[in-house]
This record gives C-alpha cells, structure tokens and sequence, in this order.
C-alpha cells in the first residue's frame, strides 16, 4: 500500500539519502525498500524512485513487490511492452497475485481500452479481500466509459468498507448529479448520514442537492449542520449565502459572504455575490463597489464586468457602460456575452454601424439567443437597412424556427422592402403561431399594422382559432 504523500521521512528513507551522498552501499530490508520507492513515487520523484528499485533488486532479486514497483513506472513513463514482459514472468510465479492483474488493468486503461481493464480488475476482485482500492480504480473506469450507474456502484463499496473515503463520496455524488437524480442523492446522502451524522462533506453535499431541486429551507438547514460540523469551512457559509438570496435575506447572505473573505483570502466570487444583494437591497452605491472589487480581483471573470456594465446599463448612463464593457473586450475579445452587451449599449446610444459590428461579432463567436437577433434587426429597421435586417432574421429563424416574434419582426421587414406575398405569408405564419404577441408587430410597425388587409388577416386568423 502506498504511503500517504504528506508522511514524514522514515529512517529507511533518511538512510537512503544519506547513502546517496558517499560511495558506500547499505543494505536494506525488502519492506525497506518499498517503503523507499512508495516515498518517492508519492513525491513524484521517479528518478530517486528507480534508484531505489535498482538497488532493491540488486539486494533482494526475488523480491515480487519491489518488481511490481518497477512494472509500475514502466507503465507510468509508458514503456507498455516492457511491463507486459516482467508481468507475463512474474505471474508464473504468482499467478494469483491481484496486483499482476491492476497493473496490466493500469496499462490497458492507459491505452484507452477502459473495458479491458475493467475485465481484469474484475480478476483481480476475485482474488483478494482488499476490495476498497480495487473498487475504487474500477469505478474510475467506468466513468470513463460514462457508465455512471455502475461507477456509482463501485464508489458506493468504497464508502461502505471506508466512510472516511470522501473521494469516493464526491464522485457518487457527481455520479447522481450527472444522471440528474438529484432525489436519489438526497436519499443516499440522508442514510450516509444516519451514521456519519458529524459529516460536513455531506451536509454540504446534501444542501447543494436541495438547493437543486429548489427546497430551499431544507438546503439552509444542511449548510447549518455542515458549519456546526466545522465552522470554518468556508463553501457551506457561501451556498448559504446563495440559499439566502434565494429566500430574499440579502443582509444574512452579505454575512456569510462576509465570513468567507474572514476565514481566507476574499475571492471575486464572494464580491460579486455581496455586489448583487446590495444591488436587490436598492443600494447602487454599495452594489457599485463590491462591483469595482469583483474586476479588480479577477479581471478575467466576465460575470464582474457584466454585473458593472449593466449597473449602469440600468442607470442609463450608456457613456460609463460602454466604458467598461470596452475594458472588458480589451481583457477578451471573444466573449460573446460581452459583445452582446457592447450592441445593447450602442443600440441605445442610436450607433448603428457599432452595433451592427458588434452583434455580428457575438453571433459569430456562438451567441445565437433570440433576443440578440431581434435587437441586432431592430437597430437595422430603425436605420432604414432593411435587407440587411431581412438576412439577420433569416439567419436567427434557422436557429429559432418557432419564433412567434422573429417571424412577426421578418414580416414587417418585408413588406418595408414591398415583397407583399412573402410579408403576408410570414405574417399569416406568425399568426398562426402566436396571436397574442401581434402586439410586438403592431408597436415596431404601426403604420403596417393599421392597414385595412393586416385588419382583416387578424380577424380571420381569430376566427379560425376558435
């Protein structure tokens, strides 16, 4: 078994060094020797590492354990063909040794056959009682054949023969979340903790899963048992805060952002979040601040520029908007959000040429929400460049097929561009898929929309609806 990596040196080990330092040649026990290689394996230092297995074999050639450590860092640095040579000797001399079938398992996950391994490990279960490190490399090879049920399995019978096993806790947990059965990790974590009621880890756990499912009072009370179970641990008092928000009880969720920035070092994160409940208390100012925090700690987090962008976004002081959106782009130019924004701020500072630059820019960097669309064709009809707004619509129809509202806006174009039979078509279309947001098309094109023939298109549209 390896040796934890945070362990002292023992004396076989400040042995060794010292050996290394002179000419002489000390003799070691077998055990010794392991102890040795596992110290530098763990430290990662494989040089030192295979020093030791050279010695180790010289001083105890028969020895299977110090050879199965030299088959382990052949399979690290790669040298597969090499390994498979000692592997095939060493299991006709031990051909129930399940550490033969891990490392051969260990060389065929390397080589991305995951089922292979898998059947060996299955091998190797049957030939020890030892089972909690083997489940524990088998549930990892499930995950990577994404066979989440039975890697959730696996990291099950690692917690069943070790509680304290938290990695394989987080790993069920993320096994139950990938299968979106968020109820079903409630019920495991809720007898987890039956007899592991002093648990953080999985009150944390437990209170991220009802704040899933939206049961919000139940996660608050979880994240309560995980700060009693340990209070300085420092994520449950930032997912309360966020269940805080979530219950409108921004001045108790500042105090636990506020606890996070005590007990380390304060991150972006926890300004923001503190930025965004001064912002729902109506305290621009405070919100402001936590807002400069935010960018000035992580100029790289483009939630923070967007939280201070659309601070002034909604004072409408469009100049300081576009100012920081403008620093944002600068730091990353190929954020869609941000170019988005840097539209929405030029439409309503009446530039079309920018604006029309810049929702081109977002929709080319993958930003095909419907809304970027619309905005994007409004700024053109408003500019008169109404074919240049007909293929915008064209192009976000192909992304939004059921758009009520695109196809209302595209109608309107076409009829500004007199192609009467295509206006009337997209219009009797966008009728029939949504009546009750003709308003959208009767406020961007009034004078269309009084027409005596668009009257009589709506009428019979209601009649053959009833």
């Amino acid at each position: 078994m390896a040796l934890d990596s945070s362990e002292q040196p023992g004396p076989p080990i400040t042995k060794f060094e010292s050996m290394l330092k002179t000419d002489d040649v000390y003799f070691f026990d077998a055990e010794d020797f392991e102890e040795i290689i596992h110290h530098y394996l763990n430290h990662g230092k494989v040089s030192l590492a295979k020093k030791a297995i050279k010695m180790g074999l010289q001083q105890h050639p028969n020895s299977l354990d110090i050879r199965l450590l030299d088959v382990e860092v052949m399979v690290f640095e790669n040298e597969f063909e090499d390994a498979e040579q000692v592997l095939d000797q060493l299991q006709l001399l031990a051909p129930n040794n399940e550490e033969i079938f891990v490392q051969r398992a260990n060389i065929q996950s390397k080589q991305d056959n995951h089922l292979g391994a898998i059947t060996l490990l299955h091998k190797a279960l049957e030939l020890t009682d030892e089972v909690t490190d083997l489940y524990s490399l088998l549930g990892m090879e499930y995950l990577f054949i994404d066979d989440y049920t039975m890697a959730r399995k696996c990291f099950i019978q690692c917690l069943e023969a070790d509680p304290e096993d938290y990695a394989s806790l987080y790993n069920t947990i993320y096994c139950y979340e990938f299968l979106d059965e968020h109820d079903g990790a409630i019920r495991y974590l809720n007898t987890y903790l039956d007899t592991n009621p002093y648990c953080q880890i999985a009150w944390h756990q437990l209170g991220k899963q009802y704040y899933a499912v939206k049961m919000y009072p139940e996660a608050l009370a979880a994240f309560d048992f995980a700060i009693i179970s340990d209070d300085s641990f420092l994520g449950a008092y930032f997912e309360k805060g966020r269940v805080l928000e979530k219950l409108g009880r921004y001045e108790e969720a500042i105090e636990n952002y506020n606890t996070t920035t005590e007990l380390e070092d304060p991150t972006s994160h926890a300004y923001l979040r503190i930025g965004k409940c001064y912002e729902r208390l109506n305290r621009p100012e405070k919100a402001r601040y936590y807002f400069y925090l935010t960018v000035h700690d992580d100029p790289l987090l483009d939630k923070g520029w967007l939280a201070i962008t659309d601070h002034y976004l909604k004072k409408k002081d469009y100049q300081k908007a576009q100012e920081y959106i403008d620093k944002a782009l600068s730091i990353d130019g190929e954020n869609a959000i941000y170019w988005k924004r840097s539209g929405i701020i030029h439409k309503a500072l009446k530039q079309v040429h920018e604006a029309d630059f810049a929702f081109k820019q977002a929709t080319e960097l993958g930003n095909y929400e419907e809304d970027t669309w619309l905005l994007w064709a409004e700024i053109l009809c408003d500019s008169n460049e109404f074919e240049t707004a007909a293929v915008v619509l064209q192009q976000g129809s192909e992304f939004h097929p059921e758009s009520a509202q695109m196809q209302y806006q595209l109608a309107g174009v076409y009829l500004c561009l007199q192609a009467l039979e295509k206006g009337k078509s997209t219009l009797k279309k966008a009728l029939k898929e949504d009546p009750e947001k003709y308003s959208y098309f009767e406020n961007r094109f009034p004078e269309i929309s009084g027409s005596v023939w668009v009257q009589r298109l709506i009428r019979e549209s209601r009649k053959a609806s009833k």
